[in-house]
């Protein structure tokens, strides 16, 4: 196992940012039919900055691994940073090669942060 794929593991066993956040302003979930992963972002915005992250669902190592590395990645970032990440972008940050059954996997997170995004709570 080369090292890329031992960091892809050590973020699926021991996810950063995992949780649910009680001051969200923002909150979206998105599924995956084709495998069964879903997962919900918190967002936490202030002054068009991501103040706070969290992440919670279920999934293969690929999507959790990625959404985590991404919730790292995201604090402190604008919104409008944050709107023209894209495959690339994921693709990276993971720095491993991924199938083509898998892209989706891998940019569930994103696509889920992005809606976040436009999807305000109403507290």
């Amino acid at each position: 196992m080369d090292l890329y794929s031992e960091i892809i593991l050590d973020y699926y066993k021991n996810p950063r940012n995992k949780g649910t956040l009680d001051k969200a302003t923002n909150v979206a979930t998105e599924y995956n039919p084709l495998c069964g992963d879903r997962i919900t972002i918190d967002l936490e915005i202030k002054e068009g900055k991501v103040n706070d992250i969290k992440f919670s669902g279920e999934g293969c190592a690929i999507s959790q691994s990625a959404t985590s590395m991404l919730t790292e990645q995201l604090i402190g970032k604008s919104t409008k940073e944050i709107a023209k990440l894209d495959k690339d972008y994921i693709m990276n940050l993971l720095n491993i090669p991924i199938s083509p059954g898998r892209i989706k996997c891998a940019l569930l997170g994103l696509a889920t942060v992005k809606k976040a995004l436009t999807t305000k709570t109403d507290a």
